[in-house]
This record gives structure tokens, C-alpha cells and sequence, in this order.
């Protein structure tokens, strides 16, 4: 009911930069937070970063003050901005939507980033 399209992965070296989008379409009412997740290869998804619709933010330790979560409400986007990129940081990354009026949560197909050193 609501799609999540994501673009701005690839490719960067270490202590470059890339910045991520996510637009949402269908059934958008009632949306509140937005966020990013990534998993890198064998390990657990974590949360990246969180933004509400009044654009309280929270970040997880490992990337503050390197990332940068923001929304356009009228575009129905998020972004990630990644500065200081580590290859640590190296996961796919997920777009993420949620309904907490209705327990809700929407997800998008991911988009690789990948730093090297």
C-alpha cells in the first residue's frame, strides 16, 4: 500500500561522500517517522538514523556527525547524507516508513553502498 523508491547508492572511497533518497507513494496518510536501516552481509539490520514528521531526529552512535537525516514533507522524500564515509559504513541500506496509528511499518528494496579504502 505505500512504496518506498530509494536511489543515490554505489560505489565511493573512504572519506567521501553520497547522499541518499527515498520517495513514498501510495497510501501516504498517516505516516510519521522515516528512517534508514542497513544490514551489511552476515549481520543484523541496525538502525542508522530516524526522523519524524515534525523532524525530531535520532542517530546511532557510530555515524553521528558524519550523517545527516532530513525530509520534505511536500515531496514525500527522506535523505541520508553521508559525509566521512568509512568502510565500515559498507551495507546495504533500507528505507523505512512508518504508520504508528495503525502498528504499521513499510520498507524499501535497498540500494548497495559500498566504501573502499
Amino acid at each position: 500500500q505505500v512504496q518506498l523508491v530509494e536511489s543515490g547508492g554505489g560505489l565511493v572511497q573512504a572519506g567521501g561522500s553520497l547522499r541518499l533518497s527515498c520517495v513514498a507513494s501510495g497510501s501516504i496518510f498517516s505516516i510519521n517517522a522515516m528512517g534508514w536501516y542497513r544490514q551489511a552481509p552476515g549481520k543484523q539490520r541496525e538502525l542508522v538514523a530516524i526522523i519524524s514528521r515534525s523532524g525530531s531526529t535520532n542517530y546511532a552512535d557510530s555515524v553521528k556527525g558524519r550523517f545527516t537525516i532530513s525530509r520534505d514533507n511536500a515531496k514525500n522524500t527522506v535523505y541520508l547524507q553521508m559525509n566521512s564515509l568509512k568502510p565500515e559504513d559498507t551495507a546495504v541500506y533500507y528505507c523505512n516508513a512508518e504508520k504508528p496509528a495503525y502498528g504499521t511499518t513499510y520498507w524499501g528494496q535497498g540500494t548497495q553502498v559500498t566504501v573502499s579504502s
